[in-house]
């Protein structure tokens, strides 16, 4: 999420009250007497009875020890009403939250400090489009969104104060007392289907970094920048398609394309993209850091003779997880009742996401694909060009209430392409209009977003169809219907069988690839359609016996339909890939090994670029004499305790730093991830290459073995300062660290408010595009910001033999037992039962809740 600063921007007298308020607050929370009374108030009943209008009959809920419910219903729609009911027990405010930012209304709560971003959102019209959606969903989605919706309501009508509510809602009472929560409505379920194709959209930010490296640097060494995926090494997801690439040739052909409209100013726009919330969690200033790890083995190669299945969903860490463990069960599963499922849901959303049923299981990666492009559109006031004619834009007026303040008024404007995201925010307007040329007569620029999740779609189905899925051929159809965000889609089911399924509204474009900016009033690159689901890429029991994906290439270049050209480049997919190979070769694989290579941190880069820094000139003394043993002893394993992992990491972010910071704007520093790697294992291979030199320096022209120098004396340096005199009590997890931080309070930038909610830095493992990615910014710092949020291994051939983990816990309210604490198991990379079977939810159980029709 961007950064949220609650209080900042509160008028002052308002500012400097809540300040006052929250210290009183705080202090009466800490007393022991009033923390019961206060902070417990709001913790759920989880044991006992409780009436819930309008369910037909009673529903059970059986919570273990980590506080994650199983709920057993016997009919749907009793069954979703008390989903929507738990949900709220545990996880009200952050709805509320993600429903505000949704719909462009978190100034309603916070104020003017989150006012960009609502102007962002509202631009997009996230809320208008799930609006849409709506009518379009099939009969039974729409049932189980509006018994889901009521069962929040009963759950707010039964909690109408601030205290009832969670501490964050008496917090928000010393600063905004007027502020109440509206009852909850299928469309806000449905926007947060919005919010997670944002932020799971594909290239849009490397489209912008190309074309701002372009306005900066000849074609040709921008195209070194964005290499080809690297066929000859590295894993494709559907195996046996020929392995061919460009070499950077299309690359180099669209940025040529792209520099008659490349300018310094694009910089802008790439901050007012950057102003958009990551509502899945983390910073927007690194999108390649999005990804994640599913790969299913089949019965041929496990222990069991059944299959296995892996997922790990590499997001932005948040507090609460982005995820909510479930169960959801019909008594008596069948025709009218056909729920049997377990797994991750989204809090706010009825069913689940990721997860098993009783026959089959499923997992996500993104898949990637091209579904965003940026057109720079000729304009005249609220005209624009197309052809040679001018045509009326689409004109609304937003109304924005703020707390604290006046209303604040938005004019949208949209071509045929999309709202124009370049008048959101100043910079990027006066960017664009230096980017494309002078205004001559009127005529001047602007920029708008083509983006297939701005159409409204049917994912909501897809969701209820996959829960309800029993072979391979249901899972299609759910597919299918998953139109924004497309995934990588495995499968296994328990009759032994595997699959893989690439679903999406993927365009067909008139010319061109999506790689950079085009002019929209030529009419040159329009879409002219999507690419049909029969021929979007699927495999089904492959004899390799086992599907890798890890947001690597779906196929070679030239087989199958243009879906992008900016995969990762397949170093998380081709280490799993080795991993699993080995394992078989050895002889069969369990659970044990699937969650070993989960766990697996090794950096596969390192053995390109260490030969390399061995060979530079290590300090005199005792001290160098230490670090070469700590940097040639390094088996290229990111433990959080590793020395060696501590002095590479420093050395490759201060390599990229010294490399190209002198050339790269800004906008488009280098971020440190495979598409890095493969920039720089090209350039060692050519010592005097132009990147080597610094052009900052005069009368010298540095190589690559100065900059390797240069880079490894900075980060000794920086090592020293921070860690200490002796390399070998370097540790790599004092610098990689994480700070759960709750997504909106967290960052109020008032230090007893932040000590409520956050959770103290855990020393993680692991590193960017290693398989346990816990991303890190090398433009930025070693911290955290991209983690995988959640892992799961299921078992076919016993499905109460399965094991998940969540990144924090089943609660969302602070300091309850089951806030934060999956958290340290998560970080050793441990996992916990993910029980299927009643017999076995009954024996885990700690808690029983019984709801019942008033």
């Amino acid at each position: 999420m961007a950064r949220l600063a609650p209080f900042a921007r509160l008028p002052r007298p308002l500012r400097w009250a809540a300040r006052v308020l929250t210290v009183i607050l705080v202090l009466a929370v800490v007393a022991a007497g009033f923390a019961t009374f206060t902070i417990r108030r709001s913790f759920p009943r989880l044991d006992g009875e409780i009436a819930l209008a309008g369910l037909s009959a009673p529903v059970t809920v059986h919570r273990d020890r980590y506080g994650v419910p199983h709920i057993y219903a016997d009919t749907t729609d009793d069954l979703f009403r008390a989903q929507g009911y738990v949900h709220a027990q545990d996880r009200f405010w952050e709805m509320d939250f993600r429903r505000k930012t949704t719909a462009g209304r978190l100034s309603e709560l916070f104020g003017a400090s989150t006012l960009d971003v609502d102007k962002v959102v509202r631009t997009l019209g996230w809320r208008r489009v799930a609006e849409r959606e709506l009518p379009l969903l099939a009969p039974e989605t729409r049932r189980a969104l509006d018994a889901y919706a009521a069962g929040v309501n009963a759950w707010l009508a039964q909690h109408e104060g601030a205290w009832d509510k969670s501490l964050e809602y008496a917090v928000l009472k010393l600063i905004n007392g007027s502020y109440a929560p509206e009852p909850w409505t299928p469309v806000d379920s449905l926007a947060w289907l919005k919010a997670m194709a944002w932020d799971l959209r594909s290239n849009v930010a490397s489209e912008l970094e190309r074309a701002i490296d372009a306005s900066r640097l000849p074609a040709d060494r921008v195209a070194q920048l964005f290499p080809g995926y690297p066929y000859d090494r590295n894993a494709v997801i559907v195996p046996g398609a020929p392995a061919s690439g460009d070499g950077g040739k299309a690359a180099t052909a669209s940025v040529r394309a792209a520099r008659p409209i490349a300018g310094n100013a694009l910089e802008g726009a790439v901050r007012a993209l950057r102003a958009v919330p990551g509502p899945l969690g983390g910073a927007e200033t690194d999108r390649a850091g999005i990804g994640s790890n599913s790969w299913v083995v089949s019965g041929r190669h496990t222990a069991t003779g059944r299959p296995l299945l892996a997922n790990d969903p590499h997001l932005g860490p948040t507090l609460p997880s982005i995820w909510y463990q479930a169960g959801l069960h019909c008594r008596r599963a069948g025709p009218a009742c056909p729920f049997d499922v377990v797994g991750y849901t989204f809090s706010g959303l009825p069913g689940v996401v990721i997860g098993h049923n009783a026959r089959i299981a499923w997992g996500f990666t993104n898949l990637g694909p091209d579904v965003t492009d940026l057109y720079v559109e000729r304009v005249k006031g609220d005209a624009y060009q197309v052809g040679g004619e001018w045509r009326p834009m689409e004109v609304r007026r937003e109304r924005i209430n703020v707390a604290g303040g006046k209303p604040v008024d938005l004019v949208v404007r949209s071509t045929r392409h999309g709202p124009i995201i370049s008048e959101v925010l100043d910079d990027a307007r006066s960017a664009l209009r230096g980017a494309v040329g002078a205004d001559e007569g009127g005529v001047g620029h602007a920029l708008a977003l083509r983006w297939t999740a701005l159409d409204p779609g049917r994912t909501g189905d897809a969701i209820m169809l996959l829960n309800t899925a029993r072979n391979w051929e249901d899972f299609r159809r759910a597919a299918e219907r998953f139109e924004s965000p497309a995934q990588n889609m495995i499968y296994a089911d328990v009759d032994g069988n595997i699959g893989y399924q690439a679903p999406g509204r993927i365009p067909v474009r008139a010319k061109g690839d999506g790689r950079s900016p085009v002019p929209g009033w030529t009419g040159d690159s329009e879409w002219t359609g999507f690419i049909p689901f029969e021929k979007l890429p699927s495999v089904y029991n492959p004899p390799e016996g086992f599907i890798v994906t890890a947001n690597n290439a779906v196929t070679a270049e030239d087989a199958g339909p243009f879906i992008t050209a900016d995969w990762a480049y397949g170093y998380r997919a081709q280490r799993i890939t080795d991993r699993l190979k080995q394992a078989i070769a050895r002889g069969r694989v369990t659970a044990d090994t699937m969650a070993d290579i989960q766990r697996d941190s090794a950096n596969t880069f390192a053995p390109v670029l260490m030969p390399y820094l061995l060979k530079v000139p290590f300090p005199d003394g005792e001290f160098g004499t230490a670090l070469r043993e700590v940097a040639s002893g390094w088996d290229f394993d990111q433990g959080r305790d590793s020395a060696g992992a501590a002095y590479y990491n420093a050395v490759w972010r201060h390599l990229l730093k010294r490399v190209f910071d002198d050339e790269i704007p800004e906008g488009a520093r280098a971020g440190g991830g495979d598409r890095w790697f493969e920039v720089m294992r090209s350039l060692l291979t050519r010592p005097d290459d132009r990147f080597w030199d610094d052009v900052r320096t005069t009368g010298k022209m540095e190589t690559r073995d100065d900059m390797l120098a240069a880079a490894s004396r900075d980060a000794q340096d920086e090592l020293r300062e921070r860690l200490g005199d002796d390399p070998a009590e370097w540790r790599w997890g004092d610098l990689h660290t994480l700070t759960l931080t709750h997504q909106s309070l967290g960052t109020s930038g008032i230090a007893p408010i932040e000590w409520l909610f956050n959770h103290a830095p855990l020393r993680l493992a692991g590193g960017k595009d290693a398989v346990n990615a816990t991303g890190w910014n090398s433009a930025e710092g070693y911290e955290v910001d991209h983690v995988p949020s959640m892992r799961m291994i299921v078992d076919l051939a016993d499905l109460d033999a399965s094991r998940w983990i969540n990144l924090t816990g089943a609660s969302g309210h602070a300091f309850h037992t089951n806030y934060t604490d999956q958290a340290d198991l998560w970080a050793d990379g441990r996992t916990i039962p993910m029980r299927h079977t009643e017999r076995a939810v009954r024996a885990d159980a700690v808690t029983t809740l019984t709801l019942t029709p008033r």
